[in-house]
């Protein structure tokens, strides 16, 4: 089973639709116990990073993910879901993320480009070997977001974009996969990203 994350926070249901398409064992859930036999985690992102994190610890989920990621469980963030594997972020100040990697989450400056970004940009592909990015190449997803990570290690760094900066906008280590992006928002190329880490999952686990 693939767990979505379940913490009560934006409308989520395009995201399982679109996981639905590619398995039957989709479950969006808070519980603890379901999480930790599941094969995979996902967690999408529709909220602020201090929201996601206040409501992941009423859930008592955040020291459960960050143990699941540690001990080798893949792992697949989506927009604020990449940005809560850092330790903070400029959009709410004093708040810890996950800390998973060292860096931070910035701000767009708001000078040519209009923020938030919203709508399609290009991804520049660095790590091809990443299987999630199988058979796509510098190709166009939908983006709705204001803030972007900056990793201290940019060895994770799999893909970039360019908005005014270039940010990550793909990251990948291990079993961690994390997109900045919305690939079920992003039509037949973000459908063929879920379906390249759906075969990922259960290609790994047995």
């Amino acid at each position: 089973m693939i767990a979505i994350v379940n913490y009560g926070i934006g409308n989520v249901n395009s995201v399982i639709k679109a996981f639905q398409l590619f398995s039957n064992e989709i479950e969006f859930t808070d519980d603890p116990e379901k999480i930790r036999k599941s094969k995979a985690i996902v967690l999408p992102g529709v909220s602020s990073f201090g929201a996601a994190m206040e409501e992941l610890e009423k859930r008592n989920l955040v020291q459960l993910l960050k143990d699941e990621i540690e001990k080798g469980k893949i792992f697949f963030g989506i927009c604020v879901g990449i940005q809560l594997l850092f330790e903070e972020s400029e959009e709410t100040p004093g708040i810890k993320g996950l800390s998973i990697f060292k860096g931070k989450v910035k701000k767009f400056e708001d000078t040519y480009y209009s923020v938030p970004q919203i709508g399609w940009n290009q991804i520049s592909i660095i790590k091809r070997d990443n299987p999630i990015l199988k058979n796509i190449n510098n190709d166009y997803f939908y983006f709705v977001h204001s803030y972007y990570v900056e990793p201290e290690d940019k060895e994770i760094i799999a893909s970039t974009t360019d908005y005014g900066v270039v940010y990550p906008s793909t990251i990948w280590h291990k079993n961690i996969f994390a997109v900045q992006f919305h690939p079920e928002k992003s039509q037949n190329i973000g459908l063929k990203l879920l379906k390249n880490f759906v075969q990922f999952v259960y290609n790994n686990n047995g």
